[in-house]
């Protein structure tokens, strides 16, 4: 059933992805086109041109993307001694990895220096970061295995972390992690992931009686600076598709029952008692 819902949630969003979806709308117009169908084609490339000008002029992605990252305050107050931190992947492309020897991140590195900020700020705590293969086809490379690789150059010699590499996807990083740690009742778990993903990461661990304290780094939107012209399509357009990508996953996850709610946030977390 896990590895359905995984797949399925991969192959559904490659048929859905707006820079596909645009792709799909000129091969379609171009279609009606050939078999004379005009009127429809200039509906189809109406309907692309109009599409492209919005996402190419206006940050849309952003103003998607801004109530998420809205939902737990950034650098809020951290509890004095916490059992943990867990970190989850993202931060690092493992087949890039392999392929260049060396740990290649991406746009979520800022989870990566919060870990050893982290790791720095609680000498005591246990470390766990957890994240495996989120790829359909090349799963024999785990981001795990690579940021193990980067720490073990960066963080001191006497550092125990823990690595989880198994976990494809959000459910499962709280489901590996719960069964490695055994987290105690009542016990403060800080969790490190990007601002935009939190409210789904916080629902997802909410439902596993996991109750921790959000750490949200990695943010995408420009607070204060929504309402302006954005000429740059590329930027826009990856902006657009992480945030639609993002609220399909908080929907999929509250209609699985992967998460307690539909959007977590500092006003309506779950409380220790859960646990």
């Amino acid at each position: 059933m896990e590895n359905l819902f995984f797949v399925s949630s991969k192959l559904g969003w490659a048929l859905i992805a707006p820079g596909n979806f645009f792709v799909i709308l000129a091969v379609a117009a171009w279609i009606c086109l050939v078999a004379n169908w005009i009127r429809l084609s200039r509906l189809l490339l109406s309907i692309s041109a109009l599409l492209l000008l919005l996402v190419g002029t206006l940050p849309v992605g952003e103003w998607l993307l801004a109530p998420l990252e809205k939902q737990f305050s950034a650098n809020a107050a951290l509890p004095r001694s916490p059992a943990g931190v867990i970190v989850l992947g993202g931060a690092v492309d493992p087949a890039l990895s392999e392929a260049w020897g060396q740990t290649e991140t991406g746009e979520a590195a800022e989870r990566l220096i919060a870990m050893v900020y982290l790791a720095n700020l609680y000498p005591d705590a246990q470390m766990i970061f957890t994240g495996g293969s989120g790829s359909v086809s090349e799963t024999e490379y785990k981001e795990a295995d690579y940021v193990r690789f980067l720490f073990e150059q960066l963080a001191p010699r006497d550092r125990a972390i823990l690595y989880e590499s198994q976990a494809r996807n959000t459910e499962e990083n709280v489901r590996n992690s719960k069964a490695l740690i055994n987290p105690k009742p009542n016990e403060d778990w800080v969790l490190v992931s990007s601002a935009f993903h939190m409210p789904r990461a916080v629902g997802a661990f909410c439902q596993a009686g996991w109750p921790v304290v959000p750490y949200p780094v990695d943010h995408r939107t420009q607070q204060g600076r929504l309402l302006r012209l954005s000429f740059d399509f590329g930027t826009n357009l990856r902006i657009l598709e992480l945030a639609l990508h993002e609220w399909l996953g908080l929907l999929a996850y509250r209609l699985t029952g992967r998460s307690d709610r539909l959007l977590a946030g500092d006003q309506n977390q779950c409380s220790a008692a859960t646990g």
